[in-house]
C-alpha cells in the first residue's frame, strides 16, 4: 500500500511517517512544503499523478493557538481553504484513492453538549476566537462529502482532540497551549523567574491526545477498512488548564508560582469528544498525559531549547 502524507514535517505528519514506516506492508511517502506547494493546484496534481498513492493523508494545515487564530483570522481561513481545496480537487481524476482528511474538534458548536458526538456537526455557532480556521475545516468535510456523492471517492474525516508531542510548534506567540506552556515555563526556569503568567482563568477543561496515538488511530482505521466519514479521535480524559500547568510545572521542575491574566480569553469553557464510535471498533489511546508531556519535554530539550 502506497500512502502519501501531506504536511510530513509537522506535528501530525512527522508522527504518521515515523509510525507507518514500521509497517512492512506500507510504503509511506512524506511531502512537506519544501516538496510540494499545496497552494499550487497543478503542482499538487503532479505529485499525486507521479506517486499514484492508494491513500492520501492530509495532515497539512496552518495552525496556531488562541492568540494567533484570533489576530490572523484571514490568514487562517484563506491558507487552510487553499490547502484543502487543492488536495481534494486534485484527487477527482483518481477515483481509486482514499483520502483521510485530518480536521479539528473546533468544527463543533460552542454550545454542543459534552461529550461531543459526531452528530453535533453543524448544529450551532462556532467558538468565535478560531471560527475562521474551523470554517476552513468544515469546508473540507463538505467538499469531501460532495466528492463522494458526485464521483464516488472515499473520504474519511478524522476529528482529533487537542494534539501535542514532538515536532509541535513551540513559538511563544502562535503555539497551542501545551507547547506554549512548555517553552515559556522552561525559559522561566532557566531565568529563575519567581512567577509564571498564564492567559485566562485556568478554569476551562480540555482533552489532549499524544500525537503518536493519532498516528496509531489512522493505521487502525486503514487496517480495519473503516468507512465512516466523520470520526472523533480523543483520549476521553479532560483536565483544567490550571491542572495542566501544574503538571507541566512538575515535568519541567519549575519552582515559581503560577499567576493568571484574566483579561485574556479562555476560549471554549469545556470540550470533550465522545469517541464511542472509534472505541466500538476496538481502538483506544495508549499514552497518558503525564507520560506524553515527559516525552514532549524531552524532545523539546534535545531539539529546540
Amino acid at each position: 500500500m502506497n500512502i502519501l502524507v501531506f504536511g510530513s514535517n509537522g506535528l501530525v505528519g512527522s508522527s504518521l511517517v515515523k509510525n507507518l514506516q514500521k509497517n512492512d506492508d506500507i510504503n509511506v511517502i512524506g511531502s512537506s512544503r519544501k516538496d510540494t506547494d499545496l497552494f499550487n493546484l497543478e503542482e499538487t496534481k503532479e505529485i499525486i499523478k507521479k506517486i499514484q498513492p492508494n491513500v492520501i493523508v492530509n495532515a497539512a494545515a496552518k495552525v496556531g493557538g488562541i492568540y494567533a487564530n484570533n489576530t490572523k483570522r484571514a490568514d487562517f481561513i484563506i491558507d487552510n481553504l487553499k490547502i484543502n481545496l487543492n488536495i481534494l480537487e486534485s484527487v477527482i481524476e483518481f477515483s481509486g484513492i482514499k483520502v483521510i482528511n485530518l480536521g479539528s474538534s473546533c468544527i463543533y458548536p460552542l454550545d454542543a453538549k459534552n461529550p461531543i458526538q459526531e452528530s453535533d456537526f453543524m448544529t450551532g455557532s462556532l467558538e468565535p476566537t478560531n471560527s475562521p480556521y474551523a470554517m476552513a475545516k468544515l469546508s473540507a468535510i463538505e467538499i469531501g462529502r460532495s466528492l463522494k456523492v458526485q464521483y464516488g471517492h472515499k473520504v474519511i474525516n478524522l476529528m482529533p482532540t487537542n494534539l501535542y508531542g514532538p515536532n509541535d510548534n513551540f513559538d511563544e506567540n502562535s503555539s497551542h497551549v501545551i507547547p506554549g506552556l512548555i517553552r515559556r515555563m522552561n525559559n522561566a526556569k532557566l531565568n529563575n523567574e519567581d512567577t509564571f503568567e498564564i492567559w485566562g482563568t485556568g478554569k476551562p477543561l480540555r482533552e489532549f491526545l499524544y500525537v503518536d496515538d493519532l498516528a496509531n488511530a489512522v493505521e487502525f482505521i486503514l487496517n480495519k477498512n473503516i468507512q465512516d466519514d466523520l470520526i472523533n479521535i480523543g483520549s476521553g480524559e479532560e483536565i483544567s488548564i490550571l491542572k495542566l500547568a501544574e503538571l507541566i510545572k512538575d515535568v519541567i521542575g519549575y519552582e515559581g508560582s503560577l499567576v493568571f491574566d484574566t483579561s485574556m480569553p479562555d476560549g471554549n469553557p469545556r470540550k470533550l469528544l465522545d469517541c464511542s464510535l472509534i472505541n466500538s471498533y476496538g481502538w483506544n489511546h495508549n499514552t497518558n498525559l503525564a507520560t506524553g508531556l515527559e516525552k514532549t519535554y524531552d524532545w523539546y530539550k534535545n531539539n529546540i531549547s
